[in-house]
């Protein structure tokens, strides 16, 4: 054929007959047959489809002690002190943000034209991208090794007597989820959210400073400081400055994050455990439901799992139970009376909390042996004890007036818990008759619904499908858009304009001197 060349050597002879024998054709045959059965003996029998994703992955268990994950992720994964790689502190070059605006609408103008969903399927059938700035490791690794090597230290407490290293576990809810968006994408299970590591290609920045930590396990005199450092490295960002913060996530989980300097970042996703309307601890105006996001508390009692909740079952014998500080601060007030009111009643167990591993097996005890756990305002509105409650399987009696939940826009917390107002628990003899009135069938269908919950409330590595920081991002993905108008309308408001665009900025259509 024209244009192809074939040695001659390997073909037949047209006018002789056959250069080679029968013989020798057969055993090359052979021996070529038995070459290909040898390779395909060698070959693994079930090749993996994903080469960059871990065979061994859904088999693992997921590790949920805050302690260990840490060891883990510092000793194992980590090295102490890496390399910054991130290229974007701030400079003064006045063009930075413009490019980098630029860059963001060239992506985002694609998207409209090329995808006739978008933005509706933004965030809810594709990844949200997420940047996740390399800051000095002053700010997180630094301080993660700060608590490693420290937390045996139980002397260690608050002013009201808390120890310091296990409420930091309570609120490290910016660890858990630092260390999935950082996880090799082959030790992932998470789909919906991605790293980027293009600025110009994120739809959120989150931001790993460990402002809880700092707060508690170094000094006044050290943290203040470091506060205004980590403000001043991430308002230089480009990013930053293009949306004022808006698509930012800042972890402030504990009220006393950050407190000092995070009024410069009000315009930031805040993940909080509550919104404290009552002025307590954030200003008005620096929080809501539309800006921020509710995290729940990382339990301090171990799941009680699908074994555990069969043997427990018939052991549920106390009618209502609650341990811990009876004294509290601020909104907290409320559970000093209402233990009075109802302490000496029948299946009524009150204990007051105690610090160390007794303490916790004392409450893990407790709450598997009951029907109702009293769940009543802390300092703030929310308390640990909501979600030790409900990953012990025992139904949360409520009384706490101004609660945020968390994930409420995915969860309905009527399936699983009470809620009782403060007005009617203080009634003599209101709240036990109320809980009396519950029907073993409601009993039992509330039960059933906290059994598939409770995972909504156990942080994990590697973080685990329908866990909290899926909920997360599934959360996220609504806040997008809105996120964006925001961002779109502070850029081209011109100085007369109102900044912030509230229910009470429409104004009557008239035209005048």
């Amino acid at each position: 054929m024209a244009g192809k060349y074939v040695a001659s050597s390997s073909l037949p002879n047209p006018r002789g007959g056959s250069t080679r024998s029968p013989i020798l054709l057969l055993t090359f045959s052979l021996l070529s047959l038995s070459l290909l059965l040898f390779l395909f003996s060698i070959l693994p029998s079930h090749p993996n489809p994903n080469p960059n994703r871990n065979p061994n992955l859904n088999t693992l268990l997921p590790e949920s002690s805050f302690v260990a994950s840490l060891e883990h992720f510092l000793i194992s994964k980590s090295p102490r002190s890496p390399p910054i790689r991130d290229d974007t502190v701030g400079s003064d070059d006045p063009e930075a943000v413009k490019k980098l605006d630029d860059l963001v609408w060239q992506r985002e103008i694609r998207r409209v034209y090329e995808d006739p969903y978008y933005p509706a399927a933004s965030g809810v059938t594709s990844a949200i991208r997420v940047y996740v700035y390399e800051m000095p490791a002053k700010f997180t690794y630094d301080l993660l090794w700060l608590f490693r090597n420290t937390y045996k230290e139980t002397s260690n407490r608050t002013s009201n007597g808390s120890p310091v290293h296990r409420l930091i576990e309570q609120h490290s809810i910016d660890y858990w989820l630092w260390a999935d968006l950082t996880a090799p994408e082959s030790e992932r299970l998470l789909k919906n959210v991605v790293r980027v590591h293009r600025q110009e290609e994120a739809d959120l920045f989150y931001i790993p400073f460990f402002t809880t930590i700092s707060f508690f396990l170094l000094e006044p005199e050290q943290w203040k400081p470091l506060y205004r450092e980590a403000l001043k490295w991430v308002t230089d960002q480009p990013a930053w400055k293009r949306s004022e913060g808006r698509d930012h996530i800042l972890p402030v989980h504990h009220p006393w994050s950050f407190k000092t300097v995070r009024k410069s970042m009000k315009n930031a996703i805040w993940l909080l455990p509550d919104m404290d309307s009552t002025g307590n601890w954030y200003k008005p105006g620096q929080v809501s439901l539309e800006k921020d996001l509710i995290l729940p508390y990382v339990p301090n009692v171990d799941l009680c799992d699908a074994k555990c909740s069969s043997e427990s079952e018939s052991k549920r014998k106390t009618l209502l139970f609650f341990r811990g500080r009876l004294k509290r601060n601020a909104g907290g007030k409320i559970r000093a009376k209402l233990m009075a009111e109802l302490s000496g009643d029948d299946g009524v167990v009150i204990q007051e909390g105690t610090a160390g591993e007794g303490g916790k097996e004392a409450a893990q005890r407790g709450m598997r042996k009951s029907i109702f756990c009293l769940s009543p305002a802390g300092d703030t509105p929310s308390s640990a004890r909501l979600f030790d409650a409900i990953v012990s399987g025992c139904i949360p009696v409520i009384v706490s007036d101004e609660l945020e939940l968390p994930f409420e826009g995915i969860l309905d917390y009527r399936k699983i818990a009470l809620f009782v107002s403060s007005s009617d628990a203080m009634q003599p003899g209101w709240l036990l008759t109320f809980l009396k009135s519950i029907s073993p069938a409601q009993i039992k269908e509330m039960q059933r619904n906290l059994a598939k919950y409770s995972r909504h409330f156990v942080y994990s590595s590697p973080a685990q499908l329908l866990g909290p920081e899926d909920l997360v991002w599934r959360m996220m993905a609504g806040k997008l858009m809105n996120i964006k108008l925001h961002t779109r309308r502070l850029q081209r408001v011109v100085r007369e304009s109102r900044r912030l665009c509230t229910c009470d900025c429409k104004r009557a259509n008239f035209t005048g001197p």
